[in-house]
């Protein structure tokens, strides 16, 4: 039979092909599961692996990962289209495609007329807060409304993350116990800060091209420019304020307290802020505000900006 497992849900395939996985006995499946890279697989194997026989089980499984993606049109493509047709029925022949890929070729057709399709996306809204709600149960726990839309806020959509924060939660609450808004807020880290800790982290040791790819990964992820922008300067004053504090002997915790933030946010700032000078941070500051001040008054744009501010710091 044929399977064609994709989607930018990387928890999603996983879980799908898992369940195929399953269905080989797992004392043999290392006999009767094959693996294969569909970048440099030549069609000689693939048709090697699915004409294999079964060994002690009814089935073989044989995975090709990425070959749409990157298999080009033409006498390859065409053959492997034929052999398609007559794949033994004692193989599962999964295809796992971890990227886009073209949806117009003569394989994807095929496949959609004859494979088994499980297109798996990131949930959302309802969807995602019912699927939350039935993980926990699956772990022993209850998991509150307010705590599963609050686990969302901070760690997205991202199947693999939120599975790994809530088996934590799960763990820190035991068997029968009950998550709230409390334990997420105590366990779960903002997985948007953690990304801009790493861009302040760049950017605190001067390292120019790092820095600037670690700013376009915020953007990448959806983040509006002027809310970096505005998390910029929130964590400048962190730094600054840290940087008084310490200076005045206080331990990490007592600066948390003073300073309003988790205690893994001060530990992490008074890391970054060893990279930076009063004069340092008063600069990028004020460089912040006046780029603030220019976009909104229809004088620069914030994310070249941005990126002037971070060539600037590093040089």
């Amino acid at each position: 039979m044929l399977f064609l497992i994709y989607g930018p849900d990387e928890y999603g395939r996983s879980e799908a092909l898992a369940t195929l996985k399953a269905r080989v006995p797992a004392e043999v499946a290392d006999l009767n599961i094959t693996t294969l890279d569909g970048r440099r697989a030549m069609l000689d194997d693939l048709v090697a692996a699915c004409e294999a026989m079964p060994f002690l089980a009814d089935r073989r499984l044989v995975i090709v990962y990425d070959l749409l993606k990157h298999q080009k049109a033409g006498k390859d493509r065409d053959e492997l289209r034929t052999y398609l047709e007559r794949v033994p029925d004692a193989c599962d022949l999964i295809f796992v495609e971890s990227d886009d890929f073209d949806k117009r070729s003569s394989l994807f057709t095929f496949l959609k007329k004859h494979a088994e399709l499980r297109e798996c996306v990131p949930r959302e809204g309802a969807d995602l807060l019912r699927w939350l709600h039935d993980r926990a149960s699956n772990l022993g726990v209850t998991l509150d409304s307010d705590a599963a839309r609050r686990l969302t806020l901070l760690a997205g959509n991202d199947g693999r993350l939120l599975v790994t924060e809530l088996t934590k939660l799960a763990t820190f609450a035991g068997r029968g116990g009950r998550i709230t808004v409390r334990e997420v807020d105590l366990l779960v880290a903002d997985t948007q800060e953690q990304n801009l800790f790493a861009f302040i982290d760049e950017l605190s040791a001067r390292r120019r091209n790092a820095a600037l790819t670690a700013l376009r990964r915020l953007l990448d992820d959806g983040q509006a420019p002027q809310y970096i922008l505005f998390m910029m300067a929130r964590q400048v004053r962190i730094l600054l304020g840290v940087k008084d504090l310490a200076a005045q002997r206080l331990r990490p915790n007592d600066i948390a307290t003073q300073l309003g933030q988790k205690p893994f946010v001060i530990h992490k700032a008074i890391e970054q802020a060893r990279g930076f000078s009063y004069a340092d941070l008063r600069r990028l500051h004020q460089r912040l505000l006046e780029l603030d001040h220019a976009s909104k008054t229809g004088r620069a744009e914030i994310e070249a900006g941005l990126e002037l501010i971070v060539a600037d710091m590093c040089s």
